[in-house]
């Protein structure tokens, strides 16, 4: 079994940078890929970025123009999105996921666990 559990949204100015946490609870950290997905008020949810188990592929969604980095970290069973430049668009709640699979995908239906969710307002 995985629990996911997000941490550091918050409210911040646009322009502002702000780093969202993933702590992963399990023993499969080092062998499942990860992903963070949003869901805007109104709007489907969205994919954001996803990390291989190794950490060395990621992916990002075309939206986000180089503004978000993705990393995690083996040791501290942490999965990262720091977010720079952020736009009143990227209010959102932003889940962490995580597949049982080395690979990375963008599809939330490849995820098998999902965090609770950490909220994000970027104030115009």
């Amino acid at each position: 079994q995985v629990q996911l559990v997000e941490s550091g949204g918050g409210l911040v100015q646009t322009g502002e940078s702000l780093r969202v946490s993933c702590t992963v609870f399990g023993n499969l950290f080092n062998i499942i890929a990860m992903g963070w997905f949003r869901r805007a008020p109104g709007k489907e949810r969205e994919f954001v970025a996803t990390i291989s188990a190794s950490g060395g592929t990621t992916f990002y969604g075309d939206f986000l123009k180089d503004r978000f980095i993705i990393s995690r970290d083996n040791t501290k069973n942490m999965v990262y999105l720091q977010m720079n430049a952020l736009k009143s668009e990227d209010t959102a709640t932003y889940y962490c996921a995580a597949r049982t699979e080395r690979v990375t995908s963008i599809r939330a239906s490849d995820y098998d666990y999902w965090g609770q969710g950490t909220q994000v307002t970027v104030s115009p």
